[in-house]
């Protein structure tokens, strides 16, 4: 929902044309991001004092009153920030304000978006769904759970090692909250849960879906503005045939259980989702063993009986008959998903600018 840095930052802005903090102890170095159309920049700057480098998110409101819908953003972010204590979510520092402006201060994370459509191998984007599953993880297990609703490749940042970063805290809640009539539906087309564009509920299974599509996206080095030309007219996924041939069966699989339409479907929560991931090979055919793994996971019963008959194929030889009948078993459960789903939704997305 935050920043468009999809062509990342393009040369230096003039000196003169970045705002002046020296007044609040801060020079800006660069511009980091913005979202023009909700008034919103984000900054690197550094504190003059110190010399330690910081981000500055300015919240924009044109008008003399300030909007209410911005203001609400930028105190609930704040208010999640100051919960949460996790190295991978950029820490609340301070704000201060000006004249029709807010700026909120957070730690600085040496780490680039993936909204910069950078490439990565499949076991390197394996690595990175793993970090962020252990964030969605913490989140997840607090005393009150919360939900991001806003997880896409913009809001991720990831460092030299693969470490991911989870950023932009403006629309989440707690896990039960009834949102607001604001609030409903404000997150970005195509990583919504469908949950969410219905008013229903949200769960940990929410998260998830937005994290299945960030990871197609970066399978699929499609950008977020054109995730939607993997979705057919029936608005079933159409990404395989965009995947290297190289791709395990069984991490397609996972990726498809993740973004399953009803999330009863998904997987419960992020700790599960991590434990189904972690003995998937990502290249390859994989192993009788994987197989076994992701049907118990699955807890489809017609699943797993279909699977484990076929491992019985596997032990002479037939690995390559049970890889295609995970992705078969999987797709069957989506194209039952979409039947209740996919007319409303299709809909839904033509309205999508």
């Amino acid at each position: 929902m935050e920043l468009d840095v999809r062509n990342g930052y393009q040369g230096k802005i003039p000196f003169n044309k970045y705002p002046d903090f020296s007044q609040h102890g801060y020079q800006v170095l660069q511009e980091l991001g913005r979202n023009r159309e909700a008034g919103r920049t984000t900054y690197l700057a550094y504190v003059l004092k110190t010399n330690q480098k910081v981000v500055i998110k300015e919240f924009r409101f044109p008008h003399a009153i300030a909007d209410l819908s911005g203001v609400k953003a930028y105190e609930r972010e704040i208010q999640m920030l100051q919960q949460l204590n996790h190295s991978r979510i950029p820490r609340y520092l301070d704000y201060f304000e000006t004249a029709g402006n807010f700026y909120m201060l957070q730690e600085y994370k040496n780490a680039l978006s993936l909204g910069l459509q950078r490439k990565f191998a499949p076991e390197e984007i394996k690595q990175i769904a793993i970090s962020l599953l252990e964030i969605l993880i913490y989140l997840q297990q607090r005393v009150n759970p919360i939900i991001h609703r806003d997880i896409k490749p913009e809001n991720i940042l990831v460092d030299e090692k693969l470490n991911a970063y989870l950023v932009d805290f403006g629309l989440a809640q707690n896990q039960g909250e009834k949102m607001t009539l604001s609030s409903l539906a404000a997150g970005t087309p195509g990583f919504m849960s469908p949950e969410e564009i219905f008013g229903y509920s949200l769960t940990a299974a929410s998260d998830l879906y937005s994290l299945g599509v960030t990871l197609i996206c970066l399978l699929t080095r499609t950008s977020a503005g054109d995730i939607h030309k993997l979705i057919d007219a029936q608005y079933r996924w159409k990404f395989q045939q965009k995947l290297s041939p190289q791709i395990s069966p069984y991490f397609k699989a996972w990726l498809m259980k993740m973004v399953a339409h009803k999330r009863q479907h998904r997987y419960t929560n992020a700790a599960t989702a991590l434990a189904a991931l972690k003995p998937i090979a990502v290249i390859g055919n994989g192993t009788v063993l994987e197989t076994f793994m992701a049907a118990v996971k699955s807890r489809k019963k017609g699943f797993v009986l279909g699977l484990a008959t076929l491992g019985t194929l596997a032990v002479a030889g037939k690995n390559l008959a049970i890889a295609q009948s995970a992705v078969i078993n999987e797709q069957v459960l989506e194209a039952s998903d979409n039947h209740s789903l996919q007319s409303n939704f299709h809909r839904q997305q033509k309205t999508q600018p």
